[in-house]
């Protein structure tokens, strides 16, 4: 939760108004008493004579459909929730779970003994994940709702510290210098945790080559006895990329086997535990959960890809050994004991009501369903992007999986990105960014018509054209993409910022930021492909990319400095250094010509529709 600072409501409304009448004195004031009275909400007092109280308490209230209307109407200054394609968090509801959420609403999961049919529900939604996630006969798992994955990344990481250092005392040795080690792209609650618990986090580096995750050849020379675990991230946020799993725990039995060092693995599987279970290709290669041994516990956000809203997560441990005892609290002044290991108390129940609801309502193909269209949207977006030649993907999704499904490897991208499908060059490829309206469309139209390459297909799975995800590489459904080089040559005055701005003039919210350090020297814009992204909005947001990139070709270089005024802004890598008047006019006078050449014409509405 942010932090928030107080606020001198006083010093704010007589700098705004230039008058020393506060929000008190309006309260006082008998005219404004009168016309407490309305008939509508936008004939009382707060429509015109006296702003809404914001930093202080009013002496006197206001009518509930009046304060109502007020709130509402400021809130119209949000984004759209299903338009944040910046975001993870889920926001479409089905209107029976809305129900369930509804009646549930004032039902606190911290009280076991008043509200025992609720705890049976969470007991079932953790024997559920812990089954899906590989859970071992024999091992007896055991596990929690949070508020959310940065709350069970916490937990996971301080069980793994607590049984470091009860091992290390038992064995006479020292426990102060704890470490853990995780990418560069890890997200910040893993960070969190080690600032938060004194531990060292050893952040390993990522690169092109390693595809902006976790490097599994960096492993081995980070690790020591003073590690307490590996954070593995299943799903990185930056570009969707599932982290090796498997690979880490080879490097780890290989160490273990030489030094007889043990270290656990913990999957942050944030939106990944919820999709590699459910998908074909699964987490491109064979093991990822507690199938594999040196995995001990796996975290999910149940309001991420588990589909239910903002307010719930996940942690299990495959077996109740990996929980050290002296970690878990007995509450006994609710009326019964319960067992609790969290970093609150009191927490709605409704999400995991919901959580369960969903679990049992869609079953496995259900989420199978969902899962699969969301990636096939995804791929059909980055398809989508790098057809306009404008576009490069640092998202692998949408590329061909290797043969050898043992592999956890994407693709190299060690070659300079070109649109394609299947590897092959699309029609247009000339080397040259602009292109005329009919071979743009042709080139679009190729992403959807040319044969899938790779295994045989489901037959099962008509929905796709008979392709699945195991057609391609695994990863979240995430499309991470930067302006071509190409095309910041042959445009240097566009900057990539810039689209995400105008996009948000359009509604979209598309964050544009630089990837993890020692590869920040590259901006990504990126999209997040929830249930909710339907071919139609799909069909739109490409068409509004486009239009907005063809605006920004066209448009002076001067005319974008406005936009980035009074903004926190990057450079972009490929940015045109300042110029002068004279080159300014110069470069405006060449892009003319190419237009005039027929290389630079204006996309016209609805020529991406053979996309969707």
């Amino acid at each position: 939760m942010a932090l928030a600072r107080h606020v001198d409501p006083d010093d704010i409304i007589s700098r705004l108004h230039g008058a020393s009448l506060s929000e008190q004195e309006g309260d006082d004031d008998p005219r404004s008493q009168a016309a407490v009275n309305h008939l509508t909400p936008y004939t009382s007092r707060y429509s015109s004579q006296v702003s809404l109280p914001k930093f202080k308490i009013p002496k006197h209230g206001a009518e509930s459909d009046t304060v109502y209307a007020m709130i509402k109407d400021e809130l119209d200054l949000d984004g759209k929730p299903n338009l944040n394609l910046a975001s993870f968090v889920g926001t479409y509801v089905e209107d029976n779970a809305k129900l369930l959420m509804i009646e549930n609403m004032t039902k606190n999961l911290a009280d076991s003994d008043e509200y025992p049919a609720m705890i049976a529900i969470h007991q079932r939604c953790v024997s559920i994940l812990a089954h899906l996630w590989g859970v071992q006969d024999g091992e007896k798992a055991i596990g929690s709702a949070t508020t959310g994955s940065s709350e069970a990344i916490q937990l996971g990481g301080l069980a793994m510290k607590r049984r470091w250092q009860e091992r290390r005392r038992a064995e006479g040795k020292d426990s102060s210098r704890p470490n853990i080690l995780m990418g560069a792209n890890a997200q910040v609650a893993l960070e969190k945790f080690a600032r938060y618990f004194d531990v060292e986090a050893r952040i390993l580096p990522v690169s092109a080559k390693s595809h902006y995750r976790l490097d599994p050849g960096l492993v081995r020379e980070n690790i020591d006895e003073n590690t307490i675990g590996v954070f593995v991230i299943l799903g990185s946020t930056y570009t969707g990329h599932y982290e090796p799993v498997e690979e880490v725990s080879n490097v780890l039995d290989k160490y273990q086997a030489e030094t007889g060092i043990d270290i656990p693995i913990h999957v942050d599987g944030a939106s990944g535990a919820f999709i590699a279970p459910f998908t074909h290709a699964g987490a491109g290669g064979p093991k990822w959960d507690f199938r594999l041994p040196r995995v001990k516990s796996i975290n999910a956000s149940g309001h991420k890809y588990g589909l239910v809203t903002a307010g719930v997560g996940w942690i299990v441990w495959r077996d109740e050994s990996y929980l050290p005892q002296h970690l878990i609290f007995e509450l006994h002044y609710l009326g019964g004991t319960e067992q609790s290991f969290t970093l609150n108390f009191s927490r709605p129940g409704a999400q995991i009501i919901t959580q369960y609801y969903n679990l049992t309502h869609l079953g496995f193909d259900g989420y199978r369903n969902i899962m699969e269209s969301c990636l096939a949207n995804a791929r059909l977006l980055s398809k989508s992007l790098e057809a306009t030649g404008w576009y490069t993907c640092v998202s692998d999704i949408h590329r061909p999986a290797e043969k050898d499904s043992k592999s956890q490897k994407p693709p190299s991208s060690s070659s300079k990105p070109s649109p394609s499908v299947g590897g092959e060059p699309l029609p247009y490829d000339d080397g040259k960014t602009a292109h005329t309206i009919e071979s743009m469309a042709q080139s679009v139209k190729t992403v959807i018509t040319k044969p899938t390459p790779g295994k045989d297909k489901d037959k099962s799975d008509t929905k796709h054209g008979g392709e699945t995800s195991a057609d391609y590489v695994a990863g979240l459904p995430v499309v991470s993409f930067r302006l071509s080089d190409e095309f910041a040559r042959e445009f240097p005055h566009v900057r990539q910022e810039t689209v995400s701005l105008l996009l948000r003039a359009r509604q979209w919210i598309v964050p544009n930021y630089a990837l993890p350090p020692t590869e920040d020297a590259t901006e990504i814009l990126r999209v997040v492909v929830r249930e909710s992204m339907s071919l139609d909005l799909l069909d739109r947001l490409v068409s509004d990319i486009c239009e907005v990139t063809q605006h920004l070709i066209d448009d002076d270089e001067v005319d974008l400095e406005i936009l980035k005024r009074g903004r926190n802004h990057h450079d972009h890598p490929r940015a045109a250094k300042a110029k002068t008047p004279e080159e300014r006019e110069k470069a405006k006078q060449e892009r003319k010509e190419r237009k005039k050449a027929g290389a630079g014409k204006r996309m016209a509405d609805g020529i991406h529709r053979s996309v969707c």
